[in-house]
């Protein structure tokens, strides 16, 4: 699922969360979608990630953020957490379609996940999860 040389390949990705125990997340790759389409990007938030707007709108980074290649040095992970669903303490919930690429430091120097939402399904999926 790597493949190419884009502008994403070339980020410094951290996977911090992908040295926690196995037992808090999943290792997934995103299921690919057919002719991913650019619709909008935040040129505010892409500068302030550090991110060119501009290598976002190519191809390969197209392709990348829809799911359909994973950058070098990204990690996709789903993770594992507990909480409260439907009135009652549920002691293991997941990204249920949800991938953590990795995590960048921004122009501050905080740490930002990078996630793909609606990336298919994970081993945390319920019926309603996957590619949206």
């Amino acid at each position: 699922m790597h493949s190419g040389d884009g502008y994403l390949d070339h980020l410094p990705w951290q996977s911090s969360y992908a040295r926690l125990p196995p037992r808090l997340y999943a290792r997934v790759l995103p299921s690919p979608v057919p002719l991913p389409t650019l619709v909008r990007i935040n040129d505010r938030l892409a500068w302030r990630l550090g991110l060119d707007p501009e290598a976002l709108r190519r191809p390969e980074s197209v392709e990348a953020l829809a799911g359909n290649r994973v950058p070098a040095g990204c990690d996709p992970i789903a993770l594992a957490y507990a909480g409260h669903q439907f009135g009652a303490f549920v002691p293991q919930l997941g990204d249920g379609r949800a991938l953590l690429l990795g995590e960048l430091l921004d122009r501050d120097g905080r740490r930002c996940d990078l996630q793909l939402k609606g990336a298919g399904p994970t081993p945390f999926s319920r019926g309603g999860d996957g590619r949206a």
